[in-house]
């Protein structure tokens, strides 16, 4: 049977083009944490021979799609616990099973403190372009109470050896609304950050994750913790200040200087198709998004039924002409740049299309007076920081008036 070319094109477009590898192993569990993780920092230890064999086996079953990935990302778990011999065996995979970009971007998640920090060379020579250092706060108190293993002294240290290697494009995580933590703190931190020159600074929000030691050591009253008017405080901060010192608020949790946005967490935030390897990664193609066992038994079981079949199957239904819409909408509202309506809605009949943007229009709408929601021709945006802050009233708006849309079922 022959197919078209618009056929090869049109699945070549659909062809993930970005890839996350999750390394989950740590030093110890932080208090926030609720990612699949393994307290192992022992390099050639059982656990991690057997995670790592399993995991490039995972890759080398997953079939190519003839589309060369343009970002790949390192995340974790503590991925600067790997040596530069177990990484560059992973990236060697990856390259040969679907092929790099020229200018593909690679990123890794470091933390101060690990080895990494002093591998630093040798990773680029791997080909790792863009580093993100886990700092979350500059204060001793507060990265002891979130259960850190780093420093501040190791901060320094890191920050010290990225300079000295040369690394331009790199970012930087900090985390606000920590227990005891005050607006002080929280402006010498952003302060201490840009002083570093970071390319890129992310603002994480403390959220209170169930099975994690934070969840049930500080109920959402307790005084512990900066209430909502604090933690308000700190974010508008932090738009102000960052913006005023060069770093655009593109995304709610993301600053940029021009031109060193992650590309790999806009693949994301555009719903874009992309692969997961790994404990617990997360797939998203063919319209299917399909999640790994997030336990190591059953992650090892996973991959070994996958091999007996010769290729890995995302055995998971598609998401619904409402679900995609529902995602777009999310993730799209989250960027500064927002969402496009025409484009967004170009795929449905008329009288669908008609229906759907007028609700959609006449909901963002409720918010333009509040200053929260902004418009450009047919492209709606939340305005930071309020509109960022207010995010989730807009989105449960928003989603509530989808979901009683028959039409879209």
């Amino acid at each position: 049977m022959f197919l078209p070319p618009s056929y090869y094109k049109k699945r070549a477009a659909l062809a993930p083009k970005a890839a996350y590898v999750h390394i989950p192993f740590c030093q110890q569990k932080c208090h926030y944490c609720d990612f699949p993780v393994v307290v192992d920092d022992k390099p050639n230890s059982r656990h991690r021979s057997k995670y790592l064999e399993a995991l490039r086996w995972e890759i080398k079953l997953t079939p190519g799609r003839r589309q060369p990935l343009t970002s790949v990302f390192f995340g974790g778990g503590t991925p600067s616990l790997l040596t530069p011999a177990e990484l560059g065996q992973i990236l060697q995979d990856l390259r040969e099973q679907f092929g790099f970009a020229e200018d593909i971007e690679i990123s890794l998640e470091a933390d101060p403190g690990t080895p990494g920090i002093h591998y630093l060379e040798e990773y680029q020579k791997l080909g790792v372009n863009r580093l993100s250092l886990g700092v979350q706060s500059f204060i001793p108190e507060l990265l002891q109470v979130s259960g850190r293993t780093h420093r501040v002294e190791d901060i320094e240290t890191a920050i010290q050896q990225i300079k000295a290697c040369g690394w331009e494009n790199w970012s930087l995580d900090l985390i606000q609304g920590l227990p005891g933590q005050t607006l002080e703190q929280w402006e010498l931190s952003l302060q201490k950050a840009i002083t570093a020159q970071p390319k890129h600074i992310s603002v994480y929000d403390l959220t209170l994750e169930p099975k994690t030691r934070f969840y049930r050591d500080y109920p959402e009253d307790s005084p512990a913790l900066p209430g909502d008017e604090l933690t308000a405080k700190m974010y508008c901060f932090a738009h102000e200040f960052l913006e005023k010192h060069g770093y655009h608020h593109y995304e709610i949790s993301n600053y940029a200087q021009p031109d060193y946005q992650c590309r790999h967490n806009l693949a994301y935030w555009h719903n874009q198709p992309y692969y997961g390897f790994g404990l617990g990664a997360t797939s998203y193609f063919d319209q299917v998004r399909f999640q790994r066992p997030k336990q190591l038994k059953a992650y090892y079981k996973w991959v070994e039924e996958q091999a007996i079949f010769g290729s890995i199957e995302m055995l998971d239904y598609p998401l619904s002409t409402k679900e995609q819409l529902i995602e777009n909408l999310m993730l799209g509202l989250r960027l500064r740049e927002g969402i496009n309506l025409t484009q967004l809605l170009k795929k449905f009949p008329a009288g669908t299309k008609t229906l759907v943007e007028n609700l959609i229009v006449r909901q963002l709408s409720r918010f333009q007076a509040e200053g929260w929601v902004g418009k450009k021709r047919n492209q709606w945006f939340l305005i930071p920081p309020q509109g960022f802050l207010m995010s989730n009233i807009v989105l449960a708006n928003l989603l509530l008036e989808l979901e009683n849309i028959t039409i879209l079922d």
